[in-house]
């Protein structure tokens, strides 16, 4: 892959899991990265971990209007552009039925996993057009294609986010800014493991047989098909919905 350096991205969600291997897998490549978090010890520790100067973290709620604008203003005070967006952030929410579910948990999960993703484009959208473009990735997930019982709300921001990317890509797709999602399947993530899901339990084998390869994903494999959307290796790729599922969905 082209190397990135001078270029300058967000990820949201940064300091752990998908959101972490991203973070490197831009860094690696030369760009410099500010990590947006609300687990500011994890966000820290990341950035001391990268090389100097190649990162910062901003502690946000991408949930919140001002903490999204903040981000936005604190990266290109810092780096002095935007080119690159990872909206990454996101809940999984409880587990219940579509009649049980609480309209409080119904809007926890579509804030964070929805509007958040809209409250971030809102403000990088503008950002990049003063760069003269760049490449925005939400993340979104195989939910986002399927249904899943027992999670109504996170089944339903994920479908909507690939409208919304959907129409921004169309939006903006002559300006300079491409615009995709990608939809992991389930992807082995500190989060998981902390659940009780360690590999080789009978739950990560039920979940891993969901798969075609028979096995969850990584967060470095659904990092890498990130950034690669984020580069200009991906010039003619916008407003589509790129899938790193191990097959979850062709079956």
């Amino acid at each position: 892959m082209a190397d990135m350096n001078g270029k300058v991205a967000i990820v949201t969600g940064g300091s752990a899991g998908i959101g972490k291997s991203t973070v490197e897998t831009f860094v690696r490549r030369g760009a410099k990265v500010t990590i947006a978090d609300i687990d500011a010890e994890a966000g820290e520790r990341l950035v001391q971990s990268l090389p100097e100067g190649q990162a910062i973290f901003v502690r946000t709620d991408v949930s919140r209007q001002a903490d999204v604008e903040n981000l936005v203003q604190k990266t290109v005070e810092q780096f002095g552009r935007l080119d690159y967006a990872v909206n990454n952030a996101g809940i999984g929410g409880p587990a219940a039925f579509t009649a049980d579910y609480t309209l409080e948990d119904w809007q926890r999960v579509l804030d964070i996993n929805l509007t958040g993703v809209w409250l971030c484009m809102k403000y990088e959208i503008p950002a990049m057009l003063q760069s003269g473009g760049g490449a925005i990735v939400n993340v979104s997930s195989i939910l986002g294609t399927v249904g899943f019982a027992t999670a109504p709300a996170y089944v339903a921001a994920k479908h909507a986010v690939s409208g919304l990317t959907k129409t921004a890509a169309i939006e903006y797709a002559t300006q300079g800014i491409r615009v995709n999602n990608v939809n992991p399947g389930f992807i082995y993530t500190p989060m998981l493991e902390n659940s009780g899901m360690t590999e080789g339990s009978e739950m990560y084998n039920q979940i891993a047989s969901l798969h075609a390869m028979k096995r969850m994903g990584t967060p470095e494999e659904v990092a890498n098909l990130i950034v690669w959307a984020c580069s200009d290796e991906a010039s003619f790729v916008t407003g589509t919905v790129l899938l790193v599922d191990g097959g979850y969905t062709a079956q």
